[in-house]
């Protein structure tokens, strides 16, 4: 378990971590901006400025910038997880079964336990607070590599890859939740429509035509059609990237990696932190102060759920997936390294703050709580995960000195020049 893979995916996926850990820093400077603004003496202006609403009242979008952020932008988000799912489990090194297995069932058991969790704690207060039992079911990768790169730590790239793909199939999970369970009233005839437009948007790029000015009215009319049919919009961006193709027929690069590749720094560097912006900023004293903010059943059940449901879920599955699969862990880690990676999967941001204004509705007390919970559970889980990691951060470094050393300067590191490049 957590063995190194093809020194071509070490590569990919080092690229991506890069620019995920500046939107993660992108994202904290967004959110604590918002989160002070929203306390001081102008926060009137913050919420008027989240209210105010643009666009097309015939098409019924004419939305507030917040339901922008969340509707519109964080498409972009899951067009881009959208992406990197398919591609991991099409070309990537998780086309093995057998690699794909821990992952995946890290990501299931650090969804179900914290759901599980906060359902018993939310129970005890009754009315609408057991709506929110999906809030801490997500991980912020963009969050969690802004961790790591703020404590300097030198996790080993097997670690982080697996912290990325968690998150990835943890956003997919987390997306088909909202579908399911927090649309409103299914429109038919605008779903066939959608259904329809993501069907030509994918006959286009199978076919390898893919100028801009086909695909990206396409991809506008599909999200503008799931948005009237009443299941959340953001599901457009994950139909659409499932259509498009990871191989290329002359061997390159795909069109899939291609669209990553130009989408990402939009998602990572403005979408999220844009959402963050207008999700993050929670005014306490509207919430009964911050006493009455952090004691409430909505804001401990997202505490416990994150940080202790995180890591026993996704620490317990990985160690199941050991016991049944006799796998052995690689050399040099160990379990606490699997805790501290569990830990920073209880950093649940951008998908959580989503799910709390779905579950409550914008500017609720309920949403007011959720957003307090995911906030602090989220710091706390980084400060544990920080004090483990920092802890082994020494061991860390040696295993980093390994894995990078180019004794013979040809560009590839020596411990994957037996591996296929």
């Amino acid at each position: 378990m957590f063995g190194r893979g093809s020194w071509a995916e070490a590569r990919r996926v080092a690229e991506v971590l890069r620019m995920e850990t500046v939107g993660g820093i992108l994202l904290l400077i967004a959110a604590v901006i918002a989160l002070i603004w929203a306390n001081t003496p102008w926060s009137d202006v913050y919420h008027e400025l989240s209210a105010f609403r643009v666009g097309p009242a015939a098409w019924h979008l004419d939305l507030s910038l917040a339901t922008w952020a969340a509707d519109g932008l964080l498409a972009v988000f899951f067009f881009v997880a959208g992406l990197e799912l398919k591609r991991e489990f099409v070309a990537g090194d998780l086309r093995e079964p057998r690699r794909a297995a821990l992952p995946v069932a890290a990501a299931v058991g650090g969804m179900a336990l914290p759901a599980v969790i906060f359902a018993l704690i939310a129970a005890r207060a009754g009315g609408d607070a057991l709506a929110g039992w999906a809030i801490p079911t997500a991980t912020d990768i963009a969050f969690a590599l802004a961790v790591l790169g703020i404590i300097s730590t030198h996790l080993p790239a097997a670690l982080r890859t697996f912290l990325l793909t968690l998150a990835v199939v943890d956003d997919l999970l987390a997306i088909t939740v909202i579908a399911v369970f927090y649309s409103s009233s299914l429109h038919l005839l605008s779903l066939l429509g959608a259904l329809a437009a993501v069907a030509v948007f994918g006959f286009l790029v199978q076919r390898g035509i893919t100028r801009w000015w086909l695909l990206f009215p396409l991809a506008v009319v599909a999200w503008v059609l799931v948005h009237e049919s009443g299941i959340h919009a953001t599901v457009a961006g994950v139909l659409l990237a499932f259509t498009v193709p990871v191989r290329s027929r002359d061997g390159g690069h795909g069109l899939a990696e291609r669209l990553e590749h130009s989408w990402r720094p939009i998602s990572s560097g403005f979408a999220v932190p844009v959402f963050a912006f207008f999700a993050a900023g929670v005014t306490v004293a509207d919430a009964g102060g911050l006493g009455a903010g952090l004691t409430s059943t909505i804001t401990m059940a997202i505490i416990v759920a994150l940080v202790v449901g995180k890591a026993i879920g996704i620490t317990g599955s990985t160690y199941l997936v050991q016991r049944f699969t006799r796998a052995q862990m690689a050399e040099g880690l160990s379990w606490w390294d699997v805790v501290g990676v569990a830990l920073l999967g209880g950093i649940g941001f951008t998908v959580s703050l989503l799910i709390g204004e779905l579950a409550y509705g914008v500017g609720s007390a309920g949403d007011g709580y959720a957003k307090i919970g995911v906030l602090a559970g989220s710091l706390l889980s980084a400060l544990l995960a920080a004090a483990v990691l920092r802890v082994r951060n020494r061991h860390y470094r040696k295993l980093h000195e390994r894995e990078t050393a180019d004794v013979d300067n040809d560009g590839i590191p020596d411990v994957y020049q037996d591996r296929p490049s």
